[in-house]
């Protein structure tokens, strides 16, 4: 009978260590992943080579955080506002679904590295191929992505560089 408790405790240690390794690996990427600016306002995805905009476009870094009310605007408002920010784009498809956090929802986005985002529809600049009129949209509620009409729909905005 010691034989079996001894053993059980072991196989019992063994698995709280294996669970114990699979917490520390999965939490070490998401740390590594993004790094900040000097100013904080903006985060660099290390995985992807891109720099973003912490806050979502109408809001403003501040003290650490993202303040104020984001703006929601039509495709062509969007695209149109994003030329007027030096060096800054609307991301592609590709690369603002990169920002899903599948293990996160409302918002479905790392909340350090883009705090105070909001659960809501964000522009990409990828058209919909099959409907010119309208073009891809993440939902960072949930994490899922959808088209959306570019004249009609008005929707938030995150730049990158």
């Amino acid at each position: 009978m010691r034989n079996f408790e001894k053993h059980n405790r072991q196989r019992l240690l063994s698995a709280l260590t294996m669970l114990a390794c699979l917490l520390c690996v999965q939490e070490t990427p998401a740390q590594a992943r993004f790094t900040y600016s000097a100013t904080g306002a903006e985060v660099t995805d290390v995985q992807a080579g891109l720099v973003w905009r912490r806050c979502s476009e109408g809001q403003v870094w501040s003290a650490g955080v993202c303040s104020g009310t984001p703006t929601a605007f039509t495709h062509e408002q969007a695209l149109a506002y994003a030329k007027t920010q030096t060096v800054w784009r609307i991301p592609n498809i590709k690369e603002l679904s990169s920002l899903v956090d599948s293990g996160r929802f409302n918002p479905a986005i790392d909340g350090n590295a883009f705090p105070l985002t909001p659960s809501a529809l964000y522009w990409s600049s990828s058209p919909d191929v099959r409907l010119p009129s309208l073009a891809w949209t993440v939902d960072f509620g949930l994490g899922g992505v959808a088209s959306n009409n570019r004249h009609s729909s008005t929707v938030l905005l995150r730049l990158v560089r």
